[in-house]
């Protein structure tokens, strides 16, 4: 390979990217657009819950076990409904998630330390959504039901019973359960997937439209130069998306990096020249604009989205899809830059993800080389 050659492709690269804002819109703007959109809007944190409350009972007992969903940050109480009818709407208008129906004896019936009954409906149209809240509503009952039980216990002279079990938890490396400290490293992996592939992913299929592959071929330049020449220019550009990334992450969304920044910024660059790869590969194939720009999207976006564990886990997934999912670079990227971010672990720990993306760059390369020989013999 001849390195005069390569660099002579990479600067003609450089002068149509300056040359066309398009192509630095879509290598700057975007990144930004999807790291701020999804960054923001997307979670998976479910609190302040609107919950919308049916007191029948209007009893001293009703009231502490509203004042108990009232004072946790899981649930906000809308205005007291009067009917079914109320929270019928509430429920239809999406103004609740829940609705909490205290029937008029439950004030006689906690008093009397008898089995009284509390009715939650839940909008399942949402069922995620709608099991949390379930679950919220469910341990804000039991605490009041343990209370209960103790002041009846203290009442009657006896001793308070002792719990067989004591179960302390103990969460390891993201304390709060904060869905933006899982969301921001997976973004990262997804953004520079559908970036490194869209950005080369028309090179060389503009060339054979405009007539200039030809040119191209005439002179002595090798294909492997071509492929070399085109890849340093959006690599240029792709890292610094990469780098913008990481301090947005760090500095907009508060989300620290405890493992080694140069081991992510290594484990990445390998990943960025086969996205960029992926996209060459693409282009020599399609050899039209449009053409390319779709199979790109299909080829990055989707999988990347889908598959590679960044939204849902790939274990919950169909035996087909998980098995699918293996063989998508973006899966191993995802799981190296979280537990780069949330576990800080090292070079040693990542070594299997590592090498895929290696042999994934390093096949994506070849193949892309491959079919650009093809093309023009």
């Amino acid at each position: 390979m001849n390195v005069r050659r390569v660099r002579a492709v990479a600067w003609k690269e450089c002068l149509h990217v300056a040359r066309d804002p398009r192509a630095l819109g879509v290598g700057v703007a975007i990144p930004v657009l999807l790291l701020l959109l999804f960054g923001y809007a997307l979670t998976l944190d479910v609190d302040r819950v609107p919950l919308a409350v049916w007191d029948q009972s209007r009893s001293a007992a009703s009231r502490e076990i509203l004042s108990r969903f009232g004072g946790s940050r899981y649930f906000v109480l809308l205005p007291p409904a009067s009917g079914y009818g109320e929270l019928e709407r509430a429920l239809d208008r999406r103004e609740a998630v829940l609705a909490l129906v205290v029937p008029s004896n439950f004030g006689r019936l906690a008093g009397t330390g008898r089995a009284a009954r509390l009715q939650v409906i839940a909008d399942g149209s949402d069922p995620n959504t709608a099991a949390l809240a379930m679950n919220y509503a469910r341990a804000v009952v039991d605490g009041y039901s343990a209370d209960l039980l103790l002041e009846r216990v203290r009442r009657a002279g006896a001793a308070a019973p002792r719990v067989p079990l004591d179960l302390r938890v103990r969460v390891w490396f993201n304390a709060g359960l904060e869905s933006r400290l899982f969301i921001v490293p997976g973004l990262i992996a997804v953004i520079m997937m559908i970036i490194g592939g869209m950005l080369t992913s028309l090179t060389i299929a503009r060339e054979w439209e405009t007539g200039t592959m030809e040119q191209l071929i005439s002179t002595p330049v090798r294909p492997a130069e071509i492929v070399a020449g085109k890849l340093v220019p959006y690599f240029a550009l792709g890292f610094f998306d990469l780098a913008l990334s990481v301090a947005s992450g760090r500095w907009l969304f508060g989300v620290p990096i405890r493992g080694s920044l140069l081991v992510l910024l290594a484990f990445s660059s390998v990943f960025l020249a086969g996205a960029l790869g992926l996209g060459l590969l693409v282009s020599a194939v399609a050899k039209r604009q449009l053409l390319a720009g779709q199979l790109a999207f299909v080829v990055t976006f989707l999988p990347g989205f889908l598959l590679s564990g960044f939204m849902t886990d790939t274990a919950n997934m169909p035996a087909a899809l998980q098995l699918l999912s293996h063989a998508v670079p973006a899966r191993y990227m995802v799981t190296l830059l979280r537990s780069l971010y949330l576990k800080g672990l090292g070079p040693g720990a990542l070594a299997g993800e590592g090498l895929f993306l290696l042999a994934f760059t390093a096949l994506v390369l070849a193949l892309s080389v491959g079919a650009l020989k093809k093309r023009i013999g």
